[in-house]
């Protein structure tokens, strides 16, 4: 029986209004990232409740995280570049073959990152060079995240189905309902409450777990109920194709890539700061955050460049591809302006939420400046990843941000130690990186050699 799209979904991304259908897909989107970085934001309060080596072990776990999420782009990217063509394409059945493949792939890749995770996470803390205080929070807390990474990875593929199809508001819902729940547990198994014992940092990885497992079902539940438009009949029978596997892995290999080189270029960071003390690593783990809400707000709009980018190209319309993806960036581009400027002129009082402690709160105001001055550059760079991505060419992100990120490591040694610019030649570091990136490119996008791409 073959599925029929449905017109609210696919029309208005090929033929609605550029802004508009743009802000469509991705204010649901920055709407649940919110959630998500108020999430961690809340996080990060409780737990420097419990003192500064508390916030270090969240702030070094964060970079692990990161590289678990990394791990799951190898999925995402390559199932939003596969559903949003073959939907722009008006050819839903072979959507969802490949959404089949991706589900299969996602608990293959989970499985491994658990087992290999939980045995190695000591090891690497050891590499980051967190002290025993640190550790002794950090490695529950994390080996209780691994523990969630099969729902995590099949969470985030189906959030990225939804997203290709061009729907952003159900798995915006199903976010903010895991995100409200996390936010409720989050004291309660932090601190304790009546018979519910005090568990420390690791009290909210567990609050994130229990809600990522709650999340998976209610996602799931929407997909076989026909949320996404067309039929996904069953999803879970046994019909395992290595083939439709290895074509959504090497859509998503080169980005999945370079984000794994930019999460383990963090774990050499965070060792460089280390060197400066555990107030140091506290101080980078307040402008994270705080970055976060300009970075997610980015990601919103490169998911919609990248469903936008995908289904135009499918439907035949390369011109009307580009100018979503433009159009997005320069949206984007507005937003982290207001961001930018809010770090430079209200840094001390933005961290001062964070911590009392004169020195975590010197270092943490000279991060936030640095950081303000490099926040439209990463609108540039993440959203027009999104777009590439979305194209299914995904080798220029890849050329580009790989030895981009790479050359972090000598720059950031170079300019903290041998130039003696102290902590902030880490934070320079990373402004000057993300302006190379983004320009670059930008003009590589620019060329339009993406229009071309077969997937």
């Amino acid at each position: 029986m073959t599925n029929n799209l449905p017109d609210s979904h696919s029309d208005k991304v090929v033929s609605g209004p550029i802004a508009r259908t743009v802000l469509s897909l991705a204010l649901p989107v920055v709407a649940g990232m919110a959630m998500e970085i108020l999430l961690s934001v809340v996080d990060f309060y409780w737990v420097g409740k419990l003192g500064a080596s508390a916030q270090d072990a969240v702030t070094s776990s964060m970079v692990i995280i990161w590289t678990i999420f990394s791990a799951v782009s190898l999925i995402s990217i390559g199932i939003t570049a596969l559903v949003s063509r073959h939907v722009g394409a008006g050819n839903p059945d072979r959507a969802v073959h490949y959404i089949r493949q991706a589900m299969y792939l996602a608990v293959f890749v989970a499985a491994a990152v658990t087992i290999s995770g939980y045995f190695l996470t000591p090891g690497f803390m050891d590499f980051m060079k967190v002290g025993p205080a640190t550790q002794a929070h950090a490695v529950p807390y994390l080996r209780i995240f691994f523990l969630s990474c099969v729902m995590l990875f099949l969470n985030e593929t189906a959030f990225a189905i939804f997203r290709a199809s061009g729907d952003t508001r159900t798995p915006t819902k199903v976010g903010i309902l895991v995100v409200l729940l996390n936010l409720v547990l989050d004291p309660l198994l932090i601190f304790g409450y009546g018979p519910i014992p005090a568990l420390g940092v690791p009290g909210a990885s567990i609050a994130t777990t229990i809600s990522i497992a709650v999340g998976t079902v209610l996602i799931f539940r929407s997909m076989l109920r026909g949320k996404l438009g067309y039929r996904v009949k069953k999803l879970l029978q046994w019909e395992p194709d290595l083939s439709g596997m290895l074509h959504i892995s090497r859509i998503g290999l080169p980005i999945a890539s370079q984000q794994l080189a930019f999460v383990v270029v963090y774990w050499f960071l965070i060792g460089f700061v280390h060197e400066f003390g555990e107030t140091a690593g506290a101080a980078m783990g307040i402008g994270n955050r705080m970055e976060s809400f300009s970075y997610l707000t980015c990601y919103g709009f490169s998911l919609a460049a990248s469903t936008m980018v995908g289904q135009n190209l499918g439907a035949g319309k390369p011109g009307r591809a580009a100018r979503c993806a433009w159009g997005a960036t320069g949206l984007g581009i507005g937003i982290t302006l207001v961001f930018g400027f809010l770090f430079i002129a209200f840094p001390t009082a933005i961290a001062s939420v964070f911590t009392e402690e004169p020195a975590v709160l010197e270092i943490a105001v000279g991060y936030l400046i640095i950081l303000g001055l490099s926040q439209f550059a990463m609108a540039v760079e993440i959203i027009l990843e999104g777009a590439f991505s979305g194209a299914g060419d995904t080798i220029p992100p890849m050329v580009v941000m790989l030895p981009g990120s790479i050359a972090r490591i000598p720059l950031a040694w170079y300019l903290a130690f041998e130039l003696d610019w102290g902590i902030e030649g880490i934070w320079w570091t990373l402004t000057i990186t993300t302006g190379f990136k983004a320009l670059v490119l930008a003009y590589w996008f620019s060329l339009g050699r993406w229009k071309t791409k077969k997937v």
